[in-house]
């Protein structure tokens, strides 16, 4: 029995998510230049830089956990968004939560529609 033939949209289906997480890593990333602003030792610079990267390492981690398993990161990508609302709330404006939560939640919704939307055998012989 064989596989049908992907789709254009099954690929962008299964891609997008991918590369927006890797983006969004990225763009999380970013926020790890921060502990160059002030004049720390070598090590101690290393160590905070190790720290701010931590967000986007879960985020890589989960990226590559869900690569072929879309129904983990239609689970954990809003779990990440949620956790961070909790973790930080009261904090920041209204904004930090939709920047970081925001597409958290996006790429759950993605991840969730390429993990429904994957082709299937039919089924029987």
């Amino acid at each position: 029995m064989t596989e049908p033939t992907p789709t254009s949209m099954d690929r962008a289906r299964a891609w997008t998510p991918r590369v927006v997480a890797a983006l969004f890593a990225a763009f999380l990333a970013v926020f790890a230049l921060d502990a160059f602003a002030e004049s720390r030792g070598l090590w101690e610079t290393l160590a905070a830089l190790a720290m701010h990267l931590v967000p986007s390492a879960v985020v890589v981690l989960v990226l590559l956990a869900s690569w072929r398993r879309a129904w983990i990161g239609a689970s954990l990508f809003p779990l990440l968004g949620l956790a961070y609302v909790i973790v930080a709330w009261g904090r920041f404006d209204w904004t930090a939560y939709a920047a970081i939560s925001g597409p958290l939640f996006l790429l759950g919704a993605m991840y969730a529609a390429a993990w429904r939307g994957r082709r299937r055998a039919p089924a029987g012989g």
